[in-house]
């Protein structure tokens, strides 16, 4: 592989983001991708979109065949000081809102909401029977 052993801080590789000039880092390396932007099977769009950070899950999800693999090595311009690439932010779900425990105010609005209409229901069938038999 190619570099001649220099090393770049990630601030350095990524003012490397345009069309003319596309650096990307994948596996502890850096390549210098621009004169490959047009050959990309994938377009040059898919390599824009990898600058600015580790490209290194990009790449393998992707699955490069070995060849593209050995290609590579034309592209390298050396290896990332890994000490200055940011640290992936693992996902941390959202804190849930703490709810009543107890629930007893919730028991009692659902029993007053069968309870109402059955008092209604009945006050209705006993005020007709009242007037029915009067």
């Amino acid at each position: 592989m190619g570099g001649d052993g220099k090393v770049f801080t990630f601030e350095e590789v990524t003012v490397h983001n345009n069309h003319k000039d596309c650096w990307l880092i994948i596996n502890g390396k850096v390549y210098d991708v621009t004169k490959f932007m047009e050959d990309h099977p994938g377009g040059d769009e898919v390599l824009l979109s990898s600058t600015g950070q580790d490209a290194t899950d990009d790449f393998e999800d992707v699955g490069h065949s070995d060849s593209a693999r050995e290609m590579m090595g034309e592209y390298c311009i050396g290896d990332i000081d890994a000490s200055t690439v940011p640290r992936k932010t693992k996902y941390r779900a959202p804190k849930q809102p703490h709810y009543n425990q107890d629930k007893t105010s919730e028991f009692i609005i659902k029993l007053l909401q069968f309870l109402v209409p059955l008092a209604i229901l009945g006050l209705a069938f006993g005020i007709r029977l009242y007037t029915k038999s009067t």
